[in-house]
């Protein structure tokens, strides 16, 4: 058994810096050091003229720039990394082993950072600046002076500087899990370079993201940050979004490791998660992005997984990430997650963020004395970091801010947006003529959809960058709602158009029209009478809890945190729920933050069942535009022929309303892709869910609560394929449970995917599935062809029940209107993602199966919009 060394927190006041308590210089030792080095340097070639610190040596920085591979590079810096170590005091490593405690930057006195290691000077060591993602640069270690003054003063807590709205102003992109929603790896590049452009501008190091978790739970506060329900998708973008970002020399931090998968009780929640389960679903995107993305830095959870804290699980960050994966990086902890001072730095954290807490000089000097840890593993620690600090140039270029481009990068949030919209249904009404005479924008007054641009944390009144979260961006600009309208109709030349805003009360029964009192009779009159209806709604969410309704009296400070009497998990996956005034702590049944029926979907009902006094009935006029965290449970009556065009567009950021107005106006085609499953009501995962699944079982100590993921692989469209509740069994090729498939999405166009083959390259030993795409439409537009693999029966024989199918590749054609092309997508045996493989916990390995492997394309992963291209045996 592991001893582990229990110890309490040991921190500066909080007007004190770590560089004010502890002033780094280099000792006599290290400059001794350091000349020895620099001699032997001298002996081997080097120049006797240099005269600094050995690992800044011109030459050696010249030789890691010319390095012609990868592995090269990184060899030099790790070179460089141990002379640095070996050049160090302990006290100085100790220093450099945890984040600082918020202070005005030396280099940067404009900006009060809570999120860096201060530098030590003396030895080149630059301040490590950190900023949280993943939506863009989030709380990124600058806010304003005055929150100095304010702790100074002790008016405030030095607390604030990490969270606070008036943190560095950046893009607000549209959110990760609408960059998954693309289907296109490309955009996830082009999300990655404009964070890491504007991590440059602002002098930024470490970019704490991809999310890379699973949306296991619709209802997951933070599912907007992560990229969906399939693990290869997943994967896929979070390896190019981080290609993206560490191509402009910074380290991406993939988070959060592992099963981070709901935010109720985060920081104490215990997980069972079987072994098979983990590697086939849960770690696959991990790695991914540590052997396709080459990810410099993996951020440890909050959660316990499987017994032990995932800061300090030898078994994850040791057994799995180093030595099965080959990763090379260092680990950093999710914030104020470390629970011990010895047990993560046995288990293979390297890094304590965001201040000395259990890492503190106390704490560590303690347990060196006890002889439970070595200085030696402070080395390897530093060593791992700084490895990846010299290979991205951080400790070759100055720390200095540039002004950023806020037009250019915000022209690509918003194409961004456009490209991950996704059409669920069109009933006629879109796109809207650019001659429309009369147009009526309707929401809810106490919901933010109609009213301003949405991000992760919007609420009514708030300013975007101000909801507490700390993926929270804090934009240059937004473009609300009726302002991207009035934008759009001015471009196409129509300036007699009649746009009125129509806000709705939660009981339907009064209204504003324009800011003048209405009835709801009112409301749906103005519907009836306009030439285009736009309804908008959506699932707000945020970090810091789920879209659950919790027990009274729960907060973030609650050991447990069970649902309310009479709740289900399944009630946030409506578009009536919300809370009603905080999206970071429990929304709970009655009290402050109690849980509020907005009954939206009655007000659509009402509005589509409205008579029209125009040429086109309500379905033909009207759309739902729909802003989610994640999927959302349907109303049988809005799905269909008489139901709106609907227009899922995720939070789409500071650029929400020019994105809608693209799309809903046809100057943008959809062509996104769900990736995530929209069941019917009563019909979901969640509807099916037992309290062990989620928020998890509480123990007869009354303070462990344990989830287990006893669903096993059936998470997302697999659990809907597998008919886990009996309810789902496939009807004339269409899932009864499912309103709108994992895959699923329309354009205005039309498309058709056939002639569809697989055959064996015998030179690579992968499987090229073939298949030709022809837009049969009349406007140019964007199809996705997309690949499941079902395993053969043998699978199953290994450990949990295979799925019917998973997906194993993607590829998305842009087309001219009567073109066609054909595309080729390899499954490769031997890929990260395992395509062909299971996990078998009894050899500890990846086998695969024996037997007929079917390979099935199409356009969603319904059985209708699917065909067999083949099969092949193993």
């Amino acid at each position: 058994m592991r001893t582990k060394q229990r110890a309490v927190a040991h921190l500066p006041s909080s007007n004190q810096s770590l560089g004010q308590v502890l002033l780094p210089q280099k000792t006599a030792l290290a400059l001794a050091l350091g000349t020895a080095l620099a001699v032997g340097l001298v002996a081997c070639g080097g120049s006797d003229s240099y005269n600094g610190n050995p690992w800044m040596r011109p030459s050696l920085v010249a030789q890691q720039t010319a390095a012609s591979t990868d592995a090269a590079k990184e060899a030099i810096a790790n070179q460089r990394a141990k002379l640095l170590v070996q050049a160090m005091t302990t006290e100085q490593k100790m220093q450099q082993l945890t984040g600082s405690m918020p202070e005005l930057l030396p280099e940067l006195p404009e900006c009060y950072g809570a999120r860096h290691v201060s530098g030590i000077a003396a030895l080149n060591i630059p301040t490590f600046r950190i900023t949280n993602g993943p939506v863009g640069l989030g709380q990124n270690d600058c806010v304003s002076k005055s929150v100095y003054d304010e702790v100074k003063a002790g008016t405030k807590s030095f607390t604030a500087a990490y969270s606070h709205p008036t943190s560095a102003k950046a893009t607000a992109l549209p959110s990760a899990i609408s960059a998954a929603a693309s289907f296109d790896p490309g955009v996830a590049t082009a999300y990655g370079d404009v964070i890491g452009t504007e991590m440059n501008n602002l002098a930024l190091h470490v970019f704490e993201a991809p999310g890379v978790n699973m949306a296991r739970l619709p209802i997951l506060g933070r599912n907007f940050e992560y990229f969906g329900e399939d693990p290869y998708l997943t994967g896929t973008m979070g390896v190019a979004e981080v290609k993206a970002v560490q191509a402009k020399g910074l380290i991406g931090m993939p988070k959060h490791f592992v099963g981070n998968e709901q935010e109720t009780n985060r920081m104490k929640i215990q997980e069972t998660i079987d072994p098979q389960v983990l590697r086939e679903i849960y770690l696959l995107p991990f790695e991914m992005t540590v052997k396709d993305g080459k990810a410099a830095s993996i951020m440890c959870a909050y959660n316990s997984v499987n017994g032990l804290n995932s800061c300090e699980n030898k078994a994850l960050l040791t057994g799995v990430l180093r030595d099965d994966w080959g990763f090379t990086g260092y680990v950093q902890s999710d914030f104020f997650t470390v629970k011990s001072t010895v047990g993560p730095m046995l288990g293979g954290m390297d890094h304590e963020m965001p201040i000395p807490q259990f890492w503190s000089k106390t704490n560590l000097t303690a347990a060196l004395t006890a002889g439970t840890i070595t200085t030696a593993m402070f080395d390897k620690s530093l060593e791992r970091r700084y490895t990846q600090m010299f290979k991205w140039g951080i400790f070759d270029r100055p720390l200095k801010q540039t002004p950023i481009d806020f037009a250019s990068n915000g022209q690509t949030a918003r194409d961004i947006g456009t490209k991950a919209a996704v059409l669920l249904q069109n009933n006629g009404a879109l796109p809207f003529a650019s001659s429309v005479a009369k147009l009526v924008l309707i929401g809810k007054a106490s919901q933010v959809y109609a009213q301003q641009a949405v991000a992760g944390g919007a609420m009514v009144g708030k300013a975007m960058g101000g909801g507490g979260g700390s993926s929270d961006v804090v934009p240059n600009y937004t473009v609300a709602p009726l302002e991207g309208i009035q934008n759009m109709l001015k471009t196409l030349g129509n300036t007699t158009a009649s746009v009125q805003l129509i806000l709705v009360d939660d009981a339907n029964a009064t209204a504003t029209i324009d800011g003048v009192s209405a009835s709801f009779a009112d409301v749906t009159a103005a519907a009836a009478g306009a030439d285009a209806v736009i309804v908008m709604a959506g699932t707000i969410a945020e970090e810091g809890a789920d879209r659950a309704t919790t027990k009274d009296g729960s907060s973030l400070s609650s050991t447990t945190v069970p649902l309310a009497a009479g709740a289900s998990a399944a009630d946030g996956s409506s578009l009536d729920w919300y809370a009603s005034s905080s999206l970071t702590t429990p929304a709970t049944a009655t009290g402050t933050n109690a849980v509020k029926n907005s009954n939206t979907v009655a007000m659509l009902k009402a509005i589509m069942a409205a008579t029209s006094t125009t040429a086109k009935a309500m379905a033909q006029k009207t759309a739902l535009v729909l802003k989610d965290n994640a999927g959302v449970a349907m109303d049988p009556a809005l799905v269909g022929a008489s139901g709106p065009s609907i227009l899922e567009v995720w939070f789409p950021g500071q650029e929400d309303g020019n994105i809608v107005a693209d799309l809903l106006f046809g100057r943008k085609n959809p062509s996104g892709k769900l990736p995530v499953t929209f069941p019917y009501v009563g019909k979901g995962f969640l509807d099916n869910l037992t309290t062990q699944q989620f928020p998890g079982v509480v123990a007869a100590d009354g303070v462990t609560q344990t989830v287990t993921y006893s669903e096993q692989l059936n998470i997302g469209y697999r659990w809907y394929d597998s008919n886990v509740s009996g309810q789902c069994a496939v009807v004339n090729g269409s899932n009864p449970c499912v309103a709108f498939p994992f895959g699923h999405g329309l354009s205005y166009t039309s498309f058709n995917v056939g002639a569809s083959s697989v055959t064996r390259n015998a030179t690579t030993g992968s499987y090229e599935v073939k298949a030709t795409v022809t837009n049969t439409g009349s406007l140019a537009g964007s199809e996705v062809v997309q690949v499941y693999l079902s395993l053969p029966a043998s699978a199953s024989s290994v450990g949990a029940a295979q799925p019917p199918k998973r997906l194993t590749g993607f590829q998305k054609v842009e087309l001219a209107p009567g073109a066609s092309k054909q595309v080729v997508i390899s499954i490769d045996p031997s890929g990260a993602n395992h395509p062909l493989s299971v996990w078998s916990t009894a050899s500890n390995a990846w086998v695969i199966p024996a037997g007929q492997y079917t390979v099935h394309v199409g356009k969603s992963s319904s059985p209708k919009d699917l065909a067999q291209a083949g099969n092949f045996n193993r």
